[in-house]
């Protein structure tokens, strides 16, 4: 799987472009239209069904300027199931994104397109 392209608001993975906020699951499956409980910060029930695969590694996106927060809670669970999280503005996520990708390694993502 490979992201194509982003500019603020626009994500493009494998030829199809996104214009909502997006999940990427590590099986490959792209969900769009993810919103947050809290807007602008990241807690576990945002993403249920990431944490319960528990992907080795999670790309955080958190918008063009950086402004989505990821509270500590949200660390914590990562962190107990073994889940390494890297959370960058989503430029520098996507860029991550695809370098882990293409190494192979099992790795999911979520990415705010905005802000």
């Amino acid at each position: 799987m490979k992201i194509e392209h982003y500019s603020f608001g626009r994500l493009v993975v494998e030829g199809v472009a996104y214009t909502s906020d997006v999940i990427i699951h590590a099986d490959g499956r792209v969900e769009d239209g993810w919103r947050r409980r809290r807007g602008h910060e990241l807690v576990p029930e945002d993403l249920p069904e990431v944490l319960a695969d528990a992907p080795r590694r999670l790309v955080v996106g958190t918008g063009a300027g950086g402004l989505m927060s990821v509270s500590t809670g949200f660390a914590e669970a990562c962190r107990s199931r073994g889940i390494n999280v890297e959370v960058l503005p989503t430029g520098d996520a996507v860029a991550r994104f695809n370098e882990l990708a293409e190494a192979g390694d099992e790795v999911a993502a979520c990415f705010h397109l905005t802000c």
